[in-house]
C-alpha cells in the first residue's frame, strides 16, 4: 500500500502501465519511462527520489522502438511506473537489449519498502548480471494489487541506445531460444566460411584467401562483441577489453577487407595511384587500436567517421573496376553495397540519426551474411578459372610436346630437312594460334582483342594521313529478355544471326567487323565520313530487322539492334578511346531514343 501511494503522489504524471494487462509481447518501454539527464554524471538513487530532482524526470515521451541519446558524455535516469491490479502475484522481465552499454545500474522496491540494486554493464564481469543473456535482463516481482516504481542509471563510452520491453517470462524464454538460434546460424556460416577459405589458403598458398580469413574473422568476432555473445561466452571477466573491442575488431576487420579488396580487384594495375593511399588507409587501421586502448572516449568519433569514410571508398573502388569490366568487381561491389547498407543503418543508429529497428539493429549481421556467400562465390569463379587457364595451359603443352616427339622420332635420319620442316610447321601453327586469339569463337568474326588491336593501328594511321576514322558499337536491343526467354542456345544463334548480318553489310576489305563483348558488336571503317559510316549502320538496322528473327519480349516483335556511330579525324596528341566514347555514348542515345536505329555521335 505504501508503494501505491507513493506511486500516486509523486509520480502522478508518469504514465503507468498496468503489467497484469499485457495484451500484446512484449510491450515497448520508451512511451512509458520518465528520463533525467544527469550531466554531472554525480546524483545517486537517493538524490533523484527527493521531491526536487524528481519533478525534473521528463514524463513525455513518444512512442518509439527505443530512446537514442547518441555518443554522450552524461548518464540518464529512467524512471518506470509498473502496477498489478490482478489478485495474483506476477513475474516479469525487464529487457534492455542493447549488449555494449558501458554501465547499467537497475534499482527495483524489496518487501521491505527500500531499494536493492543490480549493478551490471559491458565494463563489468558478466557474472554481475541479474539474468544470463547476452542482453542486459532484469527479472521484476509485482505482489498482487500493488505497484512500484523501478529505476535505470545508464552510463556508456558507447552511444546510449535503449531498446527496452517488458515480456512475459515463457514469452521472453521463446524469444530468447529464438535469438540465439539465430545468432548460432550467422556464426556457425562464418565458422564454415573461414574454416573453407583457411583450407584454400593451406591448400593453394594464395594470400588472397588469407585476408579473406581475417575479414571474416575478425568481422565475426566485431559481432559477437557487439551483440553481447562475446562477453557471455568469450572474455566474460573482461572489464576494458569488453568495452574497446568492438572498434579494435572493426578496425582489423576494415584493415583486412582492404587488402583482402586490394588483391582480388588487382588494384596495384588496374589504379596504382589510388591503391597507395588504399595501402595507406591498411596500415592506419592497424594502429587505430593502439589509439582506442590509451583512450576510447577521446578516439571513438575520429574511428568512427573514418571507418564510415573508408567503407565509402572502398565501395567506389568496386564501382569503378566493375565499370572497368573486371572480373572479380561485380560480385565484390554487389556484396560490399549490401554490407554498406548494414555498416551505415548501424553506425547512423549510433549516431542518433535513425530509429532503432529490426534493420538497424541486426541488418550489419544480415549483411555481412549475404557478403559473405556472396565473396565465397567471386573465390570460388577466380579459383575455377585460374584451375581451368592452368589446365588448359598444361593440355597444350603436353600437345605440342607429344607432337614435337613424334615428329623427332620419325625424321631422325633426315635431321637438316626436318629442321627446316620443322619451322614451317611452327610458323603455321604460330598463324593458327594468332587466328585463334584473334577469332571469336562463337561467331567467327573477330573478338575483342583483335578489335583493340586494329583501333589502335587504325587510329595511328589515320593520325598521320588526316583521314576519317568511324567507329560503330552495336548493342542487341533487350538481349537478356531474348536469352531469358527462348535460352542460351537460342541466345548464341541470335549472337551468330547478328555476326551475318555484319559481315555481309560491312563488305570492304579495310573494314573490320567484331564481337566487342557479349551481346555488343563493333566495326571499324577507316577513311569513312559521317554520312556513310550513319548510312553502313541504319543498313546494318535494316537488314537484321529483315530477317524478322522471333523476339516476343521485343517492342517490336522481331530481333532488332541499337547503334552508336562516331567519326573523328584523330590527333596524334589524343588515344582511341575518345573514339569509342562517343560511339558509346551515341548507342545510349540510340535506345534512350527507342532502340533499332543508329544515332551519330554528336
Amino acid at each position: 500500500m505504501l508503494l501505491q501511494v507513493q506511486i500516486s503522489s509523486a509520480f502522478a504524471a508518469d504514465k503507468n502501465l498496468d503489467a497484469s494487462r499485457m495484451e500484446q509481447m512484449p510491450v515497448v518501454l520508451s512511451e512509458y519511462f520518465s528520463v533525467l539527464e544527469d550531466t554531472t554524471q554525480t546524483l545517486t538513487l537517493a538524490d533523484v527520489q527527493k521531491p526536487e530532482v524528481a519533478a525534473r524526470f521528463n514524463t513525455d515521451q513518444a512512442p518509439a522502438s527505443a530512446l537514442n541519446y547518441g555518443l554522450t558524455g552524461s548518464a540518464y535516469w529512467l524512471r518506470l511506473t509498473l502496477s498489478n491490479t490482478s489478485d495474483q502475484p506476477l513475474e516479469r522481465m525487464l529487457e534492455v537489449a542493447y549488449p555494449i552499454l558501458t554501465s547499467i545500474q537497475f534499482h527495483y522496491a524489496d518487501a521491505q519498502g527500500g531499494y536493492r540494486t543490480v549493478d551490471t554493464g559491458n565494463a563489468l564481469p558478466f557474472a554481475t548480471r541479474a539474468y544470463k543473456n547476452r542482453a542486459y535482463v532484469f527479472p521484476v516481482t509485482l505482489p498482487a494489487r500493488s505497484g512500484q516504481v523501478v529505476y535505470l542509471r545508464l552510463q556508456s563510452t558507447t552511444p546510449i541506445i535503449v531498446p527496452a520491453n517488458l515480456w512475459e517470462p515463457q514469452a521472453f524464454h521463446t524469444h530468447e531460444r529464438n535469438d540465439y538460434i539465430a545468432q548460432s546460424w550467422y556464426f556457425g556460416m562464418a565458422t564454415a566460411m573461414i574454416l573453407f577459405n583457411l583450407l584454400l589458403f593451406i591448400a593453394l598458398r594464395d594470400a588472397i584467401y588469407l585476408f579473406y580469413v581475417n575479414f571474416a574473422f575478425c568481422t565475426a568476432l566485431a559481432f559477437s562483441s557487439e551483440y553481447g555473445l562475446a562477453k557471455e561466452f568469450l572474455w566474460p571477466g573482461a572489464t576494458h577489453w569488453a568495452i574497446i573491442s568492438t572498434g579494435i575488431l572493426l578496425s582489423l576487420s576494415v584493415a583486412a577487407g582492404i587488402a583482402f579488396m586490394r588483391r582480388m580487384l588487382d588494384t596495384v594495375k588496374l589504379i596504382p595511384k589510388l591503391d597507395k593511399l588504399l595501402k595507406a588507409l591498411t596500415y592506419l587501421f592497424l594502429i587505430i587500436p593502439f589509439s582506442l586502448v590509451l583512450s576510447i572516449e577521446t578516439f571513438i568519433r575520429p574511428a568512427v567517421s573514418l571507418i564510415v569514410a573508408t567503407i565509402l571508398l572502398i565501395f567506389s573502388v568496386g564501382l569503378y573496376c566493375s565499370f572497368k569490366r573486371q572480373r572479380s568487381a561485380i560480385l565484390f561491389t554487389i556484396a560490399f553495397a549490401i554490407l554498406l547498407a548494414g555498416a551505415a543503418a548501424m553506425v547512423l543508429r549510433g549516431l542518433g540519426y535513425l530509429p532503432t529497428n529490426g534493420f538497424t539493429a541486426y541488418g550489419v549481421q544480415l549483411g555481412s551474411a549475404i557478403e559473405m556467400l556472396l565473396l565465397a562465390f567471386a573465390l570460388a569463379d577466380r579459383f575455377n578459372v585460374m584451375r581451368r587457364e592452368k589446365a588448359k595451359a598444361q593440355e597444350e603443352a603436353l600437345k605440342a610436346q607429344q607432337h614435337l616427339v613424334e615428329h623427332l622420332q620419325s625424321h631422325e635420319r633426315i635431321l637438316e630437312d626436318r629442321v627446316a620442316e620443322r619451322t614451317g610447321e611452327l610458323e603455321i601453327l604460330n598463324r593458327k594460334l594468332e587466328a585463334l586469339s584473334t577469332t571469336d569463337g562463337l561467331t567467327g568474326i573477330a573478338n575483342r582483342r583483335r578489335f583493340d588491336q586494329v583501333l589502335e593501328s587504325e587510329w595511328n594511321r589515320a593520325a598521320r594521313s588526316g583521314q576519317p576514322l568511324a567507329l560503330a558499337l552495336i548493342d542487341v536491343d533487350w538481349f537478356k529478355k531474348f536469352n531469358d526467354h527462348y535460352g542460351h542456345q537460342a541466345g548464341d544463334d541470335c549472337l551468330r544471326h547478328v555476326a551475318d548480318v555484319l559481315a555481309a553489310s560491312v563488305c570492304r576489305t579495310s573494314d573490320l567487323v567484331a564481337r566487342y563483348g557479349g551481346e555488343e558488336f563493333a566495326f571499324i571503317a577507316p577513311a569513312t565520313d559521317a554520312d556513310s559510316a550513319l548510312t553502313m549502320a541504319r543498313k546494318i538496322c535494316e537488314a537484321l530487322h529483315a530477317r524478322g528473327l522471333p523476339h516476343e519480349k521485343s517492342d517490336f516483335g522481331c530481333l532488332s539492334a541499337s547503334i552508336g556511330v562516331a567519326v573523328m579525324i584523330p590527333k596524334e596528341t589524343d588515344k582511341a578511346d575518345v573514339l569509342l566514347k562517343a560511339a558509346d555514348a551515341a548507342l545510349y542515345r540510340a535506345k534512350e531514343q527507342g532502340r533499332n536505329k543508329a544515332v551519330l555521335a554528336e
